[in-house]
């Protein structure tokens, strides 16, 4: 797989990243840890650099479980973190958040002790905390890269004014947010300031957490441990009525011989813009499992070789026959019939040609196997 620099002042990646946060936290119960490591190492073996945890995720059993997947092979991967809440000692809940100097500092010396590393490639703020002036939480980052335990700063789901200020006291290498075709909120300022600035842009959550990727139907049920069993896009009528998106993506993929999980990611792939690629999928709750709704996966399985399902078995209410759509209101209006033409127009061109097939496909997968020095990683038994 080939690499490329995230953003203008950001680290060499892959171009497919891995979220990690699924397979302990907000999907259910966390999957076996064993399981899990062989996950994350299969998608080394698939070429696969950058990962993504956060010490919340859990709390802490994320990180954790990262630095023991990747301990053998830190040197080969990027890993992305992030800081900025509290917790109770006792309980691990959640009190709020908290992105004080003196935090900031301790969070990134625990989390250092969970990965097994001695740096952070890349250090989010995971959200701004109003408390603190985002220049002071830029000034920390600043301090702790010029100690070596941290390598680029970035910022999670912050507004366009947080990023500027915090760019001026220190680079941001790159911005995480939620986007998909269902979650279009960066395009209006984020994603034309990431490309003024040079940031790279890391979108989480590319598959709609696992909707887009066609699995999840008005029927499917959701444990009470899985945070769509309370998100307003989830509920049973905003499913069905948005069904309509994921029959034209349907469609697409069969139009152009791609697997259904192809023409969902290839949305959100890195495009140039200007001198750096700004789009990096860093988050992909898409894994089949034999029961249950989808979870995070390795991106390796996006592009697996599968044959659409007829879209005759899908089952669409009267109103999303008609086009409408129910958003939560973070998304913006309901699409109309002519949004959905030209959403559909939009990821047409997005997609460009099929996949690699035959000889070249076979050349491509044995490329990805290989790691930078063209050995694959000897995983210990």
């Amino acid at each position: 797989m080939q690499k490329r620099n995230l953003g203008a002042f950001g680290p060499e990646v892959s171009p497919l990243g891995l979220g990690c946060m699924g397979m302990s936290t907000n999907y259910g119960q966390p999957e076996d840890e064993q399981a899990m490591i062989a996950l994350i190492r299969a998608a080394v073996d698939q070429g696969i650099t950058f990962f993504d945890t956060a010490e919340t995720y859990g709390p802490f059993t994320n990180e954790e479980l990262v630095g023991k997947a990747l301990a053998p092979v830190r040197d080969q991967v990027i890993i992305a973190t992030k800081f900025g809440f509290e917790f109770d000692p006792e309980t691990l809940e959640r009190r709020g958040l908290n992105s004080r100097p003196e935090h900031i500092c301790a969070s990134v010396d625990s989390s250092l002790r969970r990965l097994r590393t001695d740096y952070i490639d890349l250090l989010y703020q995971h959200r701004v905390d109003p408390e603190v002036p985002i220049e002071d939480v830029a000034g920390t980052v600043k301090e702790l890269i010029d100690n070596g335990k941290v390598r680029h700063f970035g910022l999670s789901e912050a507004a366009a004014e947080n990023i500027r200020r915090a760019h001026a006291v220190q680079q941001v290498a790159a911005i995480q947010s939620e986007y998909s075709l269902w979650a279009r909120d960066p395009e209006a300022e984020i994603l034309p300031l990431c490309e003024e600035l040079g940031i790279g842009f890391v979108p989480w959550s590319p598959l709609g957490q696992g909707f887009l990727t066609g699995t999840i139907s008005a029927g499917t049920s959701f444990a009470s441990s899985d945070v769509r069993s309370w998100f307003p896009r989830f509920t049973p009528e905003a499913r069905e009525a948005n069904q309509p998106i994921v029959d034209i993506l349907d469609q697409l993929a069969a139009l152009k011989s791609a697997t259904p999980l192809r023409s969902r990611s290839r949305g959100s792939l890195p495009r140039s813009l200007g001198s750096f690629p700004f789009q990096v999928l860093a988050g992909s709750p898409v894994w089949t499992r034999t029961s249950g709704p989808p979870r995070s996966s390795s991106p390796a399985m996006i592009c697996a070789s599968s044959t659409p399902p007829p879209l005759a078995s899908r089952s669409k209410a009267p109103e999303a026959q008609a086009g409408k759509a129910i958003y939560s209101p973070r998304l913006g209006p309901p699409l109309s019939s002519e949004s959905n033409r030209r959403l559909a127009d939009s990821a047409e061109r997005r997609q460009g040609g099929a996949g690699e097939t035959g000889a070249a496909a076979s050349a491509a997968r044995e490329r990805a196997l290989s790691t930078a020095d063209g050995r694959r990683p000897r995983w210990p038994s």
